[in-house]
C-alpha cells in the first residue's frame, strides 16, 4: 500500500541492502497502485519505480470508500465508477511518461466490456481472474477493437458522470 515516493525509497533501499548483502545486482522494483494517492502521484513513482501495476480491487474500495468485506456497503464497489477510471487513467499517465510498463489486475481486468477501456489507457497486460481465462472474453474483446478506438472509447468513459453511464457507453462496444 505505497502512498508516496518516500516509501518506494525506503524499500529500493531495503533491496539494496539486501541484494548487497547476498552478492546478487538489486533486481527491478515497481509499485502496485492500490490506493489513490499513488494513482494521484503516479508520475512521481513512475519516475523512480521500475513499473506501476495497478491493484483495481483494492484501488476501487478505498477511492470509494466501501468496504468489500462489509455487506451493508460492498455493493457500493464498482470499478467502473469515473473515480476509479481516471485514477487508472492518472496511473497510466504516470507510467507512460516516464516509460513505464503498466498492468491491471482485479477484477475490471477480467471484464471483457472494461478491456478496451482498459487498453485504452495504455494497459499493456491485464491479469484476468483464472476463471476468466478459459473462455478468452478478455481476448477476444482486446483483439476486436484498434489501439485508436481504445484510446477514444477511454476518453468517453473518462467524460461519464456515473458507473450507469459507464455501462451504458460499453454495451455498445463490439465484444466477441
Amino acid at each position: 500500500m505505497v502512498v508516496d515516493v518516500g516509501e518506494l525509497r525506503a524499500a529500493r533501499a531495503i533491496l539494496g541492502n539486501v541484494a548487497a548483502e547476498l552478492g546478487q545486482p538489486a533486481g527491478p522494483l515497481g509499485v502496485m497502485v492500490e490506493t489513490p494517492a499513488a494513482a494521484l502521484l503516479a508520475h512521481e513513482l513512475a519516475r523512480e519505480a521500475d513499473f506501476l501495476p495497478v491493484g483495481s480491487n483494492d484501488l476501487t474500495q478505498y477511492a470509494l470508500a466501501a468496504d468489500r468485506g462489509n455487506p451493508a456497503v460492498a455493493g457500493l464497489i464498482d470499478p467502473l465508477h469515473p473515480a476509479v477510471l481516471r485514477l487508472i487513467a492518472r496511473a497510466s499517465e504516470g507510467a507512460r511518461a516516464h516509460g513505464r510498463w503498466l498492468g491491471i489486475c482485479g477484477g475490471v481486468a477480467s471484464d471483457p466490456r472494461a478491456a478496451p477501456v482498459l487498453v485504452g489507457f495504455g494497459a499493456t497486460e491485464l491479469s484476468a481472474a483464472p476463471a476468466a481465462v478459459p473462455a478468452a472474453a478478455v481476448k477476444a474483446a482486446v483483439a476486436a477493437i484498434t489501439t485508436d478506438a481504445a484510446r477514444a472509447l477511454a476518453a468517453r468513459a473518462l467524460a461519464c458522470a456515473t458507473a450507469a453511464e459507464v455501462r451504458s457507453l460499453l454495451e455498445n462496444v463490439p465484444c466477441a
